[in-house]
C-alpha cells in the first residue's frame, strides 16, 4: 500500500486551493460595474469640482512638498521636469479624504492613485506619465493645453539676436 505523505505546508496550500471560492470573471468584471455605480452624486460634483479647479490636477497621496509614497513623488517630479507653471497646477491628497480616495478611483475607472488631469481629461497615472514624458506626447500634451512656465522676454530676445 502506498502513503502518499504531505508535508505540513503543502497540506496547507492543497486546504487553501480547495476552500479558495471560484471567481467567475464575467460575475466578477458585473461586480465591479454595480460597484463603480455607487459613487455618490455629491462625491462626483466634488470631483467634477476639483478637476476643474486648475489646468493640471494631481489627485495624490500626500502633497507637492511631501509626497507620501514613492509614485506620488515621481509624478510630481515629472510634472517639474516637463515645467509645469505653478499657477496652472494643483494637486489633492486622498489621503485626507477616503470618500475622495475611492471616488476618484471610479470617476476615473482607473484603479491607481496617483491620477493626472488636464484640462478636465484623465491622461492616467505615474505609469502613463512615465511612459508619455519618456516618448515625448507628454511634453506635447502639455505645451499644446498651455500649461508650462513661459519662456522670460529676456530669454527669447537673447536667442533671438
Amino acid at each position: 500500500m502506498n502513503k502518499i505523505m504531505l508535508s505540513r505546508s503543502g497540506l496547507s496550500a492543497l486546504a487553501g486551493q480547495a476552500l479558495r471560492p471560484y471567481r467567475n470573471p464575467l460575475l466578477s468584471s458585473r461586480f465591479a460595474a454595480l460597484q463603480r455605480a455607487f459613487i455618490s452624486t455629491e462625491t462626483r460634483k466634488a470631483i467634477d469640482s476639483a478637476v476643474a479647479t486648475a489646468p493640471v490636477v494631481l489627485f495624490m497621496k500626500g502633497t507637492p512638498e511631501t509626497p507620501q509614497c514613492g509614485f506620488s513623488r515621481a509624478s510630481i517630479q515629472i510634472l517639474g521636469l516637463q515645467g509645469v507653471n505653478p499657477q496652472k497646477f494643483t494637486a489633492f491628497n486622498v489621503l485626507e479624504d477616503e470618500e475622495l480616495r475611492a471616488g476618484i478611483k471610479e470617476y476615473s475607472d482607473w484603479p491607481t492613485i496617483p491620477q493626472l488631469y488636464v484640462n478636465k481629461e484623465f491622461v492616467g497615472g505615474t505609469d502613463i506619465m512615465m511612459s508619455m514624458h519618456q516618448d515625448g506626447s507628454l511634453a506635447k500634451l502639455l505645451e499644446e493645453k498651455g500649461v508650462l512656465v513661459e519662456a522670460e522676454e529676456s530669454d527669447a530676445s537673447s536667442t533671438s539676436s
